[in-house]
């Protein structure tokens, strides 16, 4: 028996459109997964270059935004099938279903107790540029009729369409649902706040409170299960280890504390090692010896030391500086969830305001004492030969006569060359005081900017079907707490 199901993948946005695309496709032909690559097939393209190749469909046709690709999972029944018969029944279903108009990877899975193939096609047609375009119903009319025809031909048990969806509940779809949701992240934040209030807790009860204040949604049935804030469905803490049953948090809880956690640590401590080195100076080559290593050089029995490779880490160390960046940030201004970091770049972008506007009224108030600077500069052209004419050279006495018409019409508005110069000086200062509180301002919320982007794009690229953005997240913090 084998089931059927189809997903779709969404746009990333203009700085990355075929994200999901690509991590859909390096996901399901992972060699560990695949027998080393053996169950992987393609149609219509080549399996190692079929995101370029899919790339390069749809910048053909002028669609490389919106939906970007499709993923159908055929999960078998437990023991029922082998992986290379799934192979086979996957490849004739792609090839009668996708082959004639889809770019397509397929692939089967054998590494859990189900086997289950996957399948990533094209949004675009290679043939017309048309989209694929999924209609409510064409599963029960194409896609499980198909699976259901090619089963039935290798002597598998097959369901039926109107019944499909009560089968589906109880198929396993471990690997998809762990990478849909993002497991592999959620699983070790999870671990580690059970551990803190574990720690904390002095009961059971306590225990459940301390979660609940970090923002963690309880049920409690059979199993104690939790959702953190941000992840779609529960996840029983039992999945996590052993460590993490009700039966193992209940008998921590009474024997773990920051004592018993600091005892399990052994402290190691610096040690400060001396050592004498006797240090002989490097005897110098002889003028024989130069020649003799010249020519070894010449003709090739010794080889230039390599130039440094520093340049590879480049990127690397710019990463490093990004995130030095971004964790100093989230420490200075004592930032602990979404909402207060929605709260801090809410708060920056009211202060870039202030700043750019106390900067355009320094600005302001610098160009209405335009025509003072404007008189000032010509006085500070003629002051070398007023000084002259001062000190008795008559040969400037236009130039002196143009000075006092000058600095009368500066006193006439209330100010000497020297104030005038004054207060230049002070609106300068001002102005580059106001210019670098706006870099400062900009600085800091362009770093907060980009901890809010990758962290959309986070909850995007853990398949979250909620997206978080800053009125949602900020109506919810404005609301009264009942």
């Amino acid at each position: 028996m084998a089931i059927s199901k189809i997903l779709n993948m969404k746009d990333c946005g203009g700085h990355f459109h075929g994200k999901h695309l690509k991590r859909s496709l390096d996901y399901v032909m992972n060699p560990e997964k695949t027998q080393d690559g053996r169950l992987v097939g393609a149609i219509n393209c080549q399996a190692d270059a079929a995101f370029e190749q899919m790339k390069e469909t749809k910048r053909k046709f002028g669609k490389v935004d919106k939906r970007q690709g499709y993923h159908i999972i055929l999960s078998f029944k437990e023991n029922e099938v082998n992986p290379d018969t799934a192979f086979e029944i996957t490849q004739r279903f792609v090839e009668e279903y996708l082959g004639k108009s889809y770019e397509a990877v397929y692939v089967v899975h054998d590494n859990t107790e189900h086997v289950h193939s996957h399948i990533v096609f094209n949004s675009v047609s290679f043939v017309d540029g048309k989209k694929y375009r999924y209609e409510k119903g064409d599963w029960a009319k194409y896609i499980q009729p198909i699976t259901n025809r090619l089963c039935e031909e290798y002597g598998l048990s097959i369901i039926d369409v109107d019944d499909g969806s009560k089968e589906k509940q109880h198929e396993s779809y471990k690997d998809w649902s762990e990478y849909r949701e993002g497991s592999f992240v959620w699983a070790d934040m999870i671990k580690r706040d059970l551990d803190a209030c574990i720690l904390q807790a002095v009961d059971y009860q306590q225990f459940l409170d301390l979660l609940s204040d970090k923002g963690y949604t309880i049920k409690q049935g059979k199993y104690l299960a939790v959702k953190p804030q941000g992840m779609t469905r529960f996840r029983r803490c039992k999945t996590l280890g052993d460590r993490y049953s009700d039966e193992a948090i209940r008998e921590r809880i009474s024997n773990e504390d920051i004592s018993f956690y600091r005892e399990k640590q052994e402290e190691i401590k610096p040690v400060l090692i001396r050592c004498k080195v006797k240090r002989y100076r490097k005897a110098k080559m002889s003028g024989l010896q130069k020649r003799y290593y010249a020519k070894l050089y010449r003709i090739g029995k010794l080889k230039k030391r390599p130039y440094s490779q520093a340049w590879k880490y480049k990127d690397d160390i710019r990463r490093m500086h990004k995130l030095q960046k971004e964790y100093l940030f989230l420490a200075n201004h004592d930032i602990h969830s979404a909402e207060e970091l929605v709260s801090v770049i809410s708060s920056l972008t009211d202060k870039r305001k202030e700043v750019s506007s106390e900067k355009s009224r320094i600005y302001k108030a610098r160009e209405r004492s335009r025509e003072l600077f404007d008189i000032a500069d010509e006085m500070q052209e003629l002051k070398p030969a007023e000084q002259s004419y001062i000190q008795g050279d008559e040969f400037f006495e236009d130039e002196h006569i143009k000075w006092e018409m000058l600095k009368q019409k500066l006193l006439s508005q209330g100010y000497s060359l020297d104030e005038v110069e004054a207060l230049r000086k002070h609106y300068k200062e001002e102005y580059s005081q106001a210019c670098a509180k706006e870099r400062a301002v900009f600085k800091e919320l362009n770093i907060g900017k980009s901890i809010w982007k990758s962290l959309i794009s986070d909850n995007v690229s853990n398949g979250k079907d909620t997206e978080y953005n800053k009125e949602t997240i900020r109506d919810r913090k404005e609301q009264p707490v009942r």
